[in-house]
């Protein structure tokens, strides 16, 4: 029996009860679980040999990925479980969307199962413990055998006006433990935030966060990367004028995309009236041309991670095809199971 089919026949309706059908509390138990795996002496590093965990390295913007098959970040928002994603396959993790102010997110329920069409809506809001917290348990972690990608956002509770500094503060506590950082401007789910997407509002925010990183470096810390990641509602000459200003501010990537807004395919679904943001399998199309898209915009000077509506190995094919250099699963897993990365990385040439 494969993993896929076991976990489809026999895990996933278990996890699918929990918390009378609730998704945020199988998203719960199942982060509680990994983080018992990761405290067992030698899984991590047994798990990453039996699953292919090293199964096509390469480098992409400086950094060294043991397989291109990432965790997205929404995952492991805290990174509680960090350790134990390297048993699972993954080349590497990306935590968050973290934030300067700790802070519950939206009101429950916020993270909804359409099962039909593989789909997820979720409106959580950037729940997460602050990133003055993350960088404690950064710190107690040490080397996780992995790149560690670090995703941050804006609170609620700062003004548009102050966004810049809310950034910069958690790109300054967290710097030292980032492989790369992505600067999410394009979450549907806090009000406002992808305003930070126009032209001007981005570049002022980039120009700080390469200052802040120069200085950082300065005082002795490695350069790191650093990326930005796009709605899939972006009009095209939207994305080129984004692009413009990443190149302008020496942007390192792009990750394609975040969630959208939009509902392809869902119009007679109960669920599709739900506000925030839908990943999955309906996705799955727009993102690959947004990433195709960038990819022949900057005649592929840009790395590119592509992540939406990967449930099978084929459509991670589809997201290199288009020019991505790495992807990240996390809809998926909620379908699949830990099967589809050890699936896809067995797919890699």
């Amino acid at each position: 029996m494969s993993d896929r089919t076991g976990y489809e026949r026999f895990v996933r309706p278990v996890l699918y009860r929990l918390g009378k059908g609730d998704a945020e509390v199988a998203h719960e138990q199942t982060l509680a679980a990994l983080r018992l795996l990761g405290r067992v002496p030698g899984a991590a590093r047994a798990g990453a040999r039996l699953s292919g965990a090293a199964a096509a390295p390469r480098t992409v913007f400086g950094v060294r990925f043991p397989s291109p098959v990432g965790l997205a970040a929404g995952m492991d928002k805290n990174g509680i479980a960090l350790p134990a994603w390297r048993a699972l396959g993954f080349g590497f993790v990306e935590v968050g969307t973290v934030t300067a102010h700790p802070q519950p997110g939206n009101e429950k329920p916020r993270l909804f199962r359409l099962v039909e069409h593989e789909a997820v809506i979720n409106r959580m809001g950037f729940n997460n413990l602050g990133s003055a917290a993350l960088a404690a348990r950064l710190a107690a972690y040490g080397d996780l055998g992995y790149p560690l990608g670090i995703s941050i956002g804006k609170s609620k509770i700062t003004p548009l006006a102050e966004a810049v500094e809310d950034y910069v503060t958690s790109l300054r506590r967290l710097y030292r433990y980032g492989d790369y950082f992505a600067v999410n401007v394009s979450s549907p789910n806090t009000p406002g935030l992808r305003s930070l997407q126009d032209a001007g509002q981005l570049r002022e925010l980039l120009t700080a966060l390469r200052t802040e990183a120069a200085a950082l470096t300065v005082s002795g810390l490695d350069p790191k990367p650093i990326l930005v990641k796009i709605a899939p509602d972006l009009t095209t000459s939207a994305i080129d004028e984004l692009l413009q200003v990443c190149t302008d501010t020496s942007v390192a990537g792009i990750i394609a995309t975040n969630t959208t807004i939009g509902r392809p395919g869902l119009a007679d679904h109960p669920l599709a009236s739900q506000t925030g943001g839908l990943s999955g399998r309906p996705l799955g199309e727009t993102s690959a041309k947004v990433v195709a898209h960038i990819h022949a915009e900057t005649q592929g000077a840009l790395p590119i991670i592509g992540v939406g509506g990967i449930l099978e190995a084929s459509d991670a094919t589809r997201l290199f095809d288009a020019g991505a250099s790495l992807v990240q699963v996390y809809t998926g897993l909620i379908y699949r199971g830990p099967g589809l990365v050890r699936q896809i990385n067995r797919s890699l040439p």
